[in-house]
């Protein structure tokens, strides 16, 4: 495998802080890479280097002659003047990129509710972020460069997204935060910490495990350096060291990592803590209709959340899942029915708003203002130890709220709610800005928590490590279980998506029928999907011309057929492997290619077919 990029001893500082020190690395062709560490330590720096945005201060990066890159950055410099079109298609115009399958697929995943002629200027920063993506996967790349790609995208949309990435050839760099995606996507995982990069074989899961495997065999050699060390000082103080014999360690499997260890959580003593604290009642939604401008969400819908629910919400984005939280709160009213809080109820709501109200005040002071000890299932916490685990440690602790980054203010907000010993926790999107340590010490804290949880989160790998059910906005004014989870929910996306694509090929055959000469409909030429038989001739009867069209639509007829079956088959698949993922991905890649090539041969029968009109 040729490599397509190389780092050879690259260092690179920031005033007097080392990013990357003395790095060497290499981007192979076909290679997907994840990068994962926390804010701050220079992810994006690297892809900087790498890309050629930043020139390192020492050593040398050496790409493939010719390379093509392309580089998803965490910001765009669209001109407000442009339209959507002019940034994403080049100004291609509708039959232009409605023509090529690929291509229809990315404008119709990505671009959704978001018209091709309106100006930049009017997007919203997650619509400007899926223009960005949108047209960067249009192009052809040898190398893909991603930051932060799963910002505003949601579950279904990454889920789009990983199967996407996963049948290009280009090779792939991406920095996430989305375990979900690591897994589903990439082929290695670098870690970037104190200025090195850690490489690992494997998504999100395998790189957890060699690390776990790392950090167990480095504490296993500092545990010999210490006993040697004891035995240097023994025989200092008595003489000639007694004979003693070497100790043996065991080097286990990475799977023995995990034996023998508790559940995140366990379910029954939160819930019989959330019991006592909670009482029976917490919320109930009651035969509830409420609308957002022109739009209803929820139709005499009625939903109840009990004392220790974990409950996780999923939608397309516009679905009105943070209206829903916001009715939960009480911050929104219904037009009909009630949203009814038991007595003992405490409710914090985390918004997607990380605006701080005092940036003057410093972060400590602030926190211990609110309070110095809360107390979790394990006992009591101070605020001290607490904004440790969340990161903020040395200066951090006497930091200007104001000069925060926006993860630490996230961050921040968090621990913020925490420390109000809520019983009723809304979370909205709360791993945005975070980084994968973060939700990891997130996770920790909530698996400890005892009281009821509603998340609405494009996270899938967060959304199904905090939660033990998943319930989902289909449009149909009801808030629904899926006892399968996100799997299900895509299931469901998917068949409507389908029968929407055929109920719209449906009414368009029928204008294009109504709109056909009348000798033209009697010759039986139709639509390609259709498998009609060869068209009569018009004119030139006979001639070698009409014989070629006529043993092209006849090989095309059988192709057609062929690739019907197969997509039936593949899409009973799709519904048999639910619960794998690997499967999945597979049969959707197939699905995929299988797609494109009917989309060719359909026009190629259309050629076919203008020949004998």
């Amino acid at each position: 495998m040729s490599n397509l990029l190389n780092l050879e001893r690259v260092s690179k500082s920031y005033g007097v802080r080392p990013l990357l020190t003395d790095v060497s690395l290499g981007v192979g062709a076909g290679e997907r890479i994840g990068i994962v560490g926390r804010n701050g330590d220079g992810k994006t720096t690297l892809l900087r280097v790498m890309t050629g945005e930043e020139e390192p201060d020492d050593g040398r990066v050496s790409r493939q002659r010719g390379l093509l890159t392309g580089y998803l950055r965490q910001t765009d410099d669209y001109s407000d003047a442009h339209t959507v079109r002019e940034v994403v298609l080049g100004g291609r115009s509708d039959h232009e990129w409605a023509a090529d399958a690929a291509l229809r697929e990315i404008v119709e995943v990505l671009l959704a509710g978001v018209e091709l002629d309106r100006a930049v200027s009017g997007l919203s920063g997650g619509e400007r972020r899926r223009c960005g993506l949108a047209g960067l996967l249009i192009g052809e790349h040898d190398l893909i460069v991603l930051d932060e790609p799963t910002n505003h995208l949601d579950v279904e949309a990454v889920a789009w997204l990983a199967s996407h990435l996963a049948a290009r050839s280009s090779a792939l760099v991406v920095v996430t935060h989305d375990r979900w995606f690591l897994d589903a996507v990439c082929q290695q995982t670098w870690e970037v910490h104190d200025g090195v990069v850690d490489a690992y074989e494997g998504g999100y899961a395998a790189f957890v495990l060699a690390k776990a495997e790392r950090q167990r065999q480095a504490a296993a050699s500092e545990a010999r350096r210490q006993n040697l060390v004891r035995k240097e000082l023994a025989w200092l103080r008595r003489g000639a060291p007694a004979r003693t014999s070497k100790p043996k360690f065991r080097i286990d499997a990475a799977n023995a990592l995990i034996e023998d260890v508790p559940p995140p959580r366990d379910r029954l003593e939160l819930q019989r803590f959330a019991t006592q604290r909670l009482g029976k009642d917490v919320v109930d939604v009651e035969d509830v209709d409420f609308s957002r401008g022109e739009r209803k969400l929820l139709d005499h819908a009625t939903w109840r959340l009990g004392p220790g629910d974990r409950v996780g919400i999923v939608g397309v984005n516009g679905a009105g899942k943070t209206s829903v939280l916001s009715l939960l709160s009480g911050e929104l009213a219904p037009q009909h029915g009630r949203v009814r809080h038991g007595r003992t109820v405490v409710l914090r709501h985390l918004s997607q708003n990380v605006e701080v109200e005092d940036p003057d005040a410093r972060v400590l002071a602030t926190v211990e203002s609110i309070r110095r000890i809360t107390r979790t299932l394990d006992g009591e916490v101070s605020a001290s130890s607490l904004l440790e685990r969340f990161g903020f440690t040395g200066d951090k602790l006497t930091a200007r709220l104001g000069d925060l980054s926006g993860g630490e203010r996230r961050r921040f907000q968090l621990l913020r709610l925490l420390l109000t010993e809520p019983n009723v926790l809304l979370l909205d999107e709360p791993t945005n800005d975070l980084d994968i340590e973060t939700l990891n010490v997130l996770e920790d804290f909530l698996d400890g928590w005892p009281g009821t949880l509603v998340v609405v989160s494009h996270d899938r790998y967060f959304l199904e490590r905090v939660t033990d059910s998943v319930w989902a906005l289909l449009g149909d004014g009801q808030i629904s279980m899926l006892p399968r989870g996100v799997d299900e929910y895509l299931e469901r996306r998917s068949r409507e998506q389908q029968a929407a694509r055929n109920e719209r090929t449906a009414s368009r055959d029928e204008v294009e029928q109504a709109s056909r000469p009348r000798d033209e409909v009697a010759t039986g030429a139709s639509r390609p999907g259709d498998l009609p038989s060869a068209p009569q001739p018009k004119a030139r009867a006979g001639s070698a011309e009409e014989r070629s069209a006529r043993k092209t639509l006849a090989r095309l007829d059988k192709q057609l057929e062929r690739l019907s079956e197969r997509e039936a088959e593949l899409t009973a698949a799709l519904a048999e492997h639910a619960t794998d993922p690997e499967r999945l991905t597979e049969l959707g890649n197939e699905l995929t290619a299988l797609l494109a090539e009917k989309e060719t041969v359909e026009l190629e029968w259309l050629e076919a077919a203008e020949v004998l009109e």
